[in-house]
Parts: structure tokens; sequence; C-alpha cells
């Protein structure tokens, strides 16, 4: 057996779960495709995290939290795991490189990726003027004009971001109102660097060999006009990443893994945290209590074998 138990990435809620699962003297084994971090990667300051971190970025605390965990004992395997199944009390994870590793429980902890709008122009502008990550992209366009699409915590947090870098940037939300915390949404509009443009959607990005202009569209009048920029950044919400446990564990409609309140899923010793979990409140807080949740679980799990 490779471990006792086996972590499927290596975001807040990853990371959480391999310390409290190494500090219950349990074999642990992180699998990431990628760096550890997961979406707090992006985050350019930490602001409403409990504690002494408001001036760490989410980088920061993401390598704290990794060099914690190691520090009790966890093992990180850069790799990606393609396949789950299980025989009797034993979980094999299929990885990208043909190889398996095995092990008494699993959590998931995938989290999730940026949700697309699906208009013309994305795609094919991804990387030349349409970006979904602000502290990564956002200091190319200093000081150029930017459409910032969403309306959520996360439309508004990159905002916030981006209006230090540039005096031209201009929110495009669907509705009405933002779906954002109530202090997130009045800082954004009281900031005079970021105009507001609500019942507007974005129907098609342009450009040449990069972004110049997008096609916009007011959702009431239906007015259809275009509009110059240098930037589309986009915050639409995000996709769980849980096709490796479709037609294992039970998902929601949305893709996301059903869970109980021990973050146990409805296959015993599997068990689900984070933002790949159904119906859990999006934040690095919460993605760092299920984590610590799933291991104690798995660990009252193997000591019932």
């Amino acid at each position: 057996m490779d471990s006792d138990l086996l972590i499927i990435g290596a975001g807040p809620a990853g990371l959480t779960a391999a310390q409290y699962g190494a500090r219950a003297n349990l074999n642990v084994l992180v699998l990431e495709q990628l760096a550890p971090g997961g979406q707090v990667l992006v985050i350019d300051a930490l602001e409403n995290y409990p504690g002494n971190v408001a001036n760490k970025s989410g980088y920061e605390l993401a390598m704290d939290m990794h060099k914690q965990a190691e520090s009790f004992g966890a093992f990180f395997l850069t790799a990606q795991a393609d396949s789950i199944k299980k025989e009797g009390d034993i979980f094999t994870v299929g990885l990208s490189d043909g190889s398996a590793k095995t092990s008494s429980t699993v959590i998931i902890a995938t989290g999730s990726k940026p949700r697309l709008l699906g208009i013309p122009g994305e795609k094919e502008f991804t990387g030349r003027g349409v970006s979904y990550c602000a502290t990564c992209d956002g200091y190319f366009f200093k000081g150029k004009k930017i459409i910032v699409a969403g309306g959520g915590d996360a439309a508004c947090d990159e905002a916030y971001f981006l209006s230090r870098l540039s005096q031209h940037v201009t929110i495009v939300h669907r509705r009405d109102t933002f779906r954002a915390q109530k202090a997130l949404a009045a800082r954004t509009l009281e900031n005079p660097n970021i105009k507001v443009r609500f019942n507007t959607v974005i129907k098609e990005v342009k450009g040449d060999k990069k972004v110049t202009r997008v096609v916009l569209a007011d959702t009431i009048s239906g007015e259809v006009f275009e509009e110059e920029t240098d930037a589309v950044f986009i915050f639409v919400g995000t996709k769980p990443q849980s096709a490796i446990v479709k037609g294992i564990a039970a998902l929601d409609d949305e893709g996301c893994i059903i869970t109980d309140s021990k973050m146990s899923t409805n296959i015993a010793g599997l068990f689900a945290a984070g933002d790949i979990r159904s119906g859990t409140f999006r934040q690095v807080v919460t993605a760092a209590a299920d984590g610590a949740v799933a291991a104690h679980s798995a660990s009252e799990y193997i000591d019932s074998l």
C-alpha cells in the first residue's frame, strides 16, 4: 500500500487535509498536477482570512501551508490523477503516466476552474487579451482599458486589483445588482476607477492579433453596441473538476460532489473537501475547514477497518 490517505489536489482544502492527516500519524500522499495552492495562488491580498495574514498574498499562504504539511510528514508528488476505483477496502488511483497509487482512503480536493462565457472570440483571444486571472495578467494592461465580466465576489475583488493598475476599468454584469458580498459591492461602486454597466452582457470579443473591442448588449433594451478595450477579464463562476469520480461518487446538478457533514461521499472511505464539494460557501477559510474535517473523518474510517 502506498499510503493510508491519498489526497488529490493541493489547494487550501488538500493542504489542510495533508497537515491534519499527517498529525494523526497517517502515511499521507498528496497528488498535485501543478504547484501547491490551487485557486488561492491568484489572490493578490488576503483580506478576510482569520489571523494575521492581511499582508500576505495567496501564493505566500499556499507556500506556508505546503511547508507546514511537509513538516508534519506529508509527502507530495507532482502527478495527474486520471482514474479511481475501489476493490475491497483498497482504492487504486491511476496516474497519467500509466502508473498507479493505492491507499486505504482518498480525499478529492480538486477544486474548480474558471467558467467560460462561451462567446465568439473568447478562446481565440485567451492569452492575447482575454484572461481569467487579474494578478497573473493585470500588469500587462497597466493604464489600459479593461473590461471585467461578472458580478460576484471574484469579479469585484479582481476589478479592485485592476483598478490599482488602471483608471479605465469597466465591470459588465448581466443583472441589475451585484451578487457579491455587500462590503465588496459597496467598495466597487464607490471606486472612482471602476465604471459599472448593469444589465449588460458581452456577446463577442473582437480584435486582430490581440483584443481591441467587445460587442455588448443591453439585456433590457436589446441594444447591441461595440466598445473599445485592451483586455477582457472573465469571472463568471467556476466549474467543478469532478470528472475523476463521475459515475462513482454522487454528484449534484452542477457536477459537485455530494457529501455529509463529515465530508463523506456515498463511497465508504472516499471523501471530498473544498470547492469541489456540493453546497459549500467557497472561501479559503471554508476550504481549509473542509480539509481538516475530511482528514479527521478519514482517520476515524481507518480506525474502524
